[in-house]
This record gives structure tokens, C-alpha cells and sequence, in this order.
């Protein structure tokens, strides 16, 4: 992390500190003190009240003054570190983060280029173990697992399972464990500005479950529903899957389109959505776009929110979520941690209007009963004791590095032939074809060394894909995405999160090849 800057005499440092706080704990709160200390602190920094660079008082004084046990402030000030709100110099203090978490961005507005302190702190991190032979480039929806703190994990579970509960061996409710539903929505009320409690959060075997469970409680059979084109094959299969109608809606610059949304399936009864990060195009759903859904769906209507890598943004400040803006309590929010830990983890969630709860709980009981206890209480505290947060911080530097590496390759090898899309946030971009791309595959085909036809399988993206996979890339064909094949783009989806940054500049220099038709 780059070194912090002085802090300003005054207000910022020593006893000033404390009276800017106005920090009081209550004995009968029905939380430990210091985690009532830890929220304290935190919202004086989200509130602005506590600047990037303020010093904190020592953990001696702070105990003093609040007539606690040093191991009090010492706790709440740990937990503080590991989730980046402060930073601890050596023989000089602890002072407000000068490279912020995400919730202090959104609170406050970003005061310097991402790239900067990301960069420094980079530098502070050991090297990354690297992913085995199973990680092909450019595979998307992959985290790099060699990053993930296994050691820790381990040992959370076996702690969670030394002494399990009743309510652990029993299971029995169907929305889930009750700690890992609170920590889920203490996590999302800071980070993505979701208002919700944890009696709206129902555990599910990952996104594709939240959908599936959204589906049955809102959508009758024959119903309509908007979905994104291009977007996500498993959304329209399982709305097929349980006699619902898909109806694509184009997606351009600033998401889903409303009015063509109107105009193709006016009694449309659910808009199935990815506003802050759209998949695969990358674009991020317009506030005018946003509210406009929200307009529509007030109406009787029903909107989910799948923010399926909503954790990593790379520029600009982080997104609210499209459920924050929700008056009317017609936004259900679909999550998942398969993406962002390890896919095998298999635990998702959805948020509930409070309306809904009762009717999810309903129909999640008939389904399976309840979610599987497995990994569920190791999860609760990963998340309650900032690991979840620290190993977030980790990965996006991470992957913020390889992001700039596949931009910068892909300038040099496909530069006029393809341009990067969206690439703010995420864990893959798209390489659209230019018009003399496009040129350079109507040409090849037409010399009967690739497919043939203009979208489908038949495109030259799906043609390209198929040589270099037979090489050993694993690139997802743009074109294939679209419903509707005459307005496809072709081009690539490269996920970037699990490739070897030595490997991502052959890897394109191969992609590049192929779509010359070199080699």
C-alpha cells in the first residue's frame, strides 16, 4: 500500500480525534463492544467525519477514554485493518486509508486514478501461486483459486464443525443459517447499498438457484419475460424450464433498452437483468435506464437483479446497486460467492422484498428443504471477521493487473482488427470485431478456410474459437450470445481473473493469428 501522507495538525490527530468521533458504547446493545466500536469508527469514516489520512488515537487511549479493556480497541481496530478502512504505520499510528474500500468510494467519491494505489499495493502482496494446466486462457466465470486463502478457510471450517450448534445439525430452515443471513446483509448494506435485513435473505445453491426459486414464486406459465440480448443462455433455459416465455430485449450503451422492450412484450410479467456489469457486453445500465426499469416495474411488474462480479470495479467508483433504488419493493437481488471464492463453494443468495420472504420460504421448503449446512457457519464468519473483504482487496489488485496486461496485448496484436469493450469492472471483456475484422473474416471465408454464414456457429468468431480451441484456448464466441442472430456483433469473450499474466500475451498473439488466418 503507498505510504500514507502526514496527517494534518488539528482536527485530524490526537485528542481531536476522539471528540470528532463522539464515540459511546452501550452495555445492553445486544452486540460486543468492539464491534459496536468497529461500526462506530467505520461510519465515521463513511460519513466523511473521519478524512483519508486522519490519525486514530492508540488503542491504549481509546480503551481509556471508553472505560474498556485495551483488547477492545485492539479487536475493533484489527478489524478495521483487514477491511481497509485503516492502515497502521509503524511507531507512528493508525490513520485513515488513503486507498479506500469500495463503501467509502460510494459514500464519498473517488479522489485519484484507481490505477495508482493499486499499483503500490500490488507491491506489497506476495507473489500469487498459479493456476494449474486446468486454467485455460481465456476462460470467463473463473476466479483464480490459487488466490484463495485456503489455510484460513480450512480452519474456519474445522472450528465451525469442532462444536457445531443444534440448529447446524439440524438444519431445518429453509432460508438459511441465521449468521450467515446477517452477515450477508450487513456486507451488502455497506458495500453495494442494498436496503435489506437478514430476514429477506434466502441461501441458495448458487445465482442459477435464485433465479430458478424467483421464477416459480413470480411467473406463471405462458407468462413473458424480458431478457437480455445478448446475454446468458442458462437464464432463457431455465425460464423455458418452468413454462415461461423469454423475450430478448437488445442491450445497447446504456443496457437494456425499455422502449424495445415495450415494443416487443408490453405484458411482459419479470425483466431478468445484469445492470452493473452486463453480461458479456460489459456495459453498465444507465441511471435514466435504471430508474425507467424501476418505473416500469412498479406497475405490477418484477425485476431480478443478478450482480453476479459486482466486487470488482477498476475505475470510476463502485455502483449502487439497481435494488437500492427501489421504492416499491419490486426488486429481487440475486448473488453469489462461486465466482468471487471458489465455484465449488455452490452457496448463493437472494434478497426478498419483505412482501415475498414468506413465498420463497414456502417454495424453497417444497423444493429441498432447506439449503445444504456443509460450508454455511465457515462462510458466516469469513464474512463477519473481514476476510471476505481483504481477500476482495487482494483479487482485484490482481486482477486489475492481468486486465491491463489483455488490454495492452490486445492493442498489439489485434489493434484495427478488434477493439476492447467495456472493461471497468468484472472478470472477462469482450474484443468486438471492427468493420475490417469483420472484413478480414467475410474475406477468409469466402476462400473456404473458415465457417461460413454471419451469426450462430456458422460465424467467423464461432470459426476462430473452434481452431484456437483445438489449440488449447478456450474463447467464447461473441456472436453466439444473441437470440437474435442478424443483429449479432462478433468478436471474443476473454475472462482474464485465472490466466498467468505470462501467459496472456501468447495467448493473444495465438488469437491474433488465427484471425488473420496466419499459420
Amino acid at each position: 500500500m503507498r505510504p500514507l501522507a502526514r496527517p494534518p495538525r488539528g482536527r485530524a490527530g490526537g485528542r481531536a480525534t476522539l471528540s470528532l468521533l463522539a464515540l459511546g458504547l452501550e452495555p445492553q446493545a445486544g452486540q460486543p463492544r468492539h464491534r459496536q466500536l468497529y461500526a462506530q469508527v467505520r461510519e465515521a469514516i463513511l460519513s466523511g467525519r473521519l478524512a483519508p489520512g486522519a490519525r486514530l488515537p492508540s488503542t491504549r487511549a481509546l480503551a481509556a477514554s471508553l472505560g474498556v479493556a485495551r483488547n477492545t480497541a485492539l479487536a475493533a481496530v484489527e478489524q478495521l485493518a483487514a477491511e481497509g478502512y485503516v492502515a497502521t504505520r509503524h511507531g507512528s499510528g493508525t490513520y485513515v486509508s488513503s486507498t479506500l474500500p469500495e463503501a467509502v468510494l460510494e459514500a464519498r467519491g473517488a479522489t485519484a486514478p484507481a490505477a495508482e494505489p493499486a499499483a503500490a499495493e500490488r507491491r506489497t502482496l506476495p507473489p500469487p501461486r498459479r493456476p494449474g494446466p486446468w486454467h485455460p486462457a481465456f476462460a470467463h466465470g473463473l476466479p483464480d483459486v490459487s488466490a484463495f486463502p485456503s489455510e484460513l478457510w480450512g480452519r474456519l471450517v474445522a472450528r465451525s464443525w469442532r462444536r457445531p450448534t443444534a440448529a447446524m445439525l439440524l438444519g431445518r430452515d429453509p432460508l438459511g443459517y441465521r449468521p450467515l443471513r446477517e452477515a450477508i446483509a450487513e456486507y451488502l448494506r455497506v458495500v453495494r447499498a442494498i436496503a435489506c435485513d437478514a430476514d429477506q435473505v434466502v441461501i441458495t445453491a448458487g445465482a442459477q438457484q435464485g433465479l430458478d426459486l424467483a421464477v416459480r414464486v413470480l411467473v406463471q406459465a405462458g407468462d413473458t419475460v424480458w431478457v437480455e440480448d445478448p446475454g446468458y443462455a442458462g437464464t432463457q433455459d431455465a425460464l423455458r424450464g418452468l413454462g415461461a416465455v423469454p423475450v430478448p430485449v437488445p442491450v445497447d450503451g446504456e443496457g437494456l433498452s425499455i422502449a424495445a422492450g415495450w415494443a416487443r412484450a408490453p405484458g411482459a410479467r419479470m425483466a431478468v437483468v445484469t445492470p452493473s456489469h452486463q453480461f458479456p457486453l460489459g456495459v453498465t445500465m444507465s441511471l435514466a435506464r435504471r430508474l425507467a426499469l424501476l418505473d416500469w416495474a412498479a406497475d405490477g411488474r418484477w425485476i431480478v437483479e443478478d450482480d453476479y462480479d459486482s466486487e470488482y470495479r477498476y475505475t470510476g467508483r463502485p455502483l449502487a446497486a439497481l435494488q437500492g433504488l427501489d421504492r416499491a419493493g419490486r426488486v429481487v437481488y440475486v448473488g453469489t460467492f462461486a465466482k468471487v471464492l471458489f465455484p465449488s463453494l455452490r452457496v448463493g443468495y437472494v434478497v426478498a422484498p419483505p412482501a415475498l420472504v414468506e413465498g420463497f420460504a414456502r417454495v424453497r421448503a417444497a423444493l429441498d428443504g432447506y439449503p445444504a449446512m456443509g460450508f454455511q457457519p465457515a462462510l458466516a464468519e469469513f464474512l463477519a471477521s473481514g476476510h471476505f473483504a481483504q481477500h476482495v482487496r487482494r483479487t482485484r489488485l490482481l486482477y486489475a493487473e492481468r486486465r491491463a496486461l489483455l488490454l495492452g496485448a490486445l492493442e498489439r496484436h489485434l489493434g484495427g482488427l478488434a477493439e476492447a469493450g467495456p472493461a471497468a469492472g468484472g472478470m472477462h471483456l469482450v474484443a468486438a470485431l471492427t468493420a475490417e475484422g469483420e472484413r478480414r473474416g467475410t474475406g477468409t471465408r469466402e476462400t473456404g478456410t473458415r465457417g461460413t454464414g454471419t451469426g450462430g456457429g456458422g460465424a467467423f468468431d464461432a470459426a476462430v474459437a473452434e481452431r484456437v480451441g483445438r489449440a488449447g484456448l478456450l474463447v467464447a464466441p461473441l456472436s453466439t450470445y444473441y437470440a437474435r442472430r442478424r443483429a449479432a456483433r462478433q468478436g471474443f469473450v476473454l475472462g482474464y481473473a485465472a490466466v498467468p499474466e505470462e501467459r496472456i500475451d501468447p495467448a493473444v498473439a495465438q488469437l491474433a493469428a488465427a484471425v488473420k488466418g496466419e499459420g
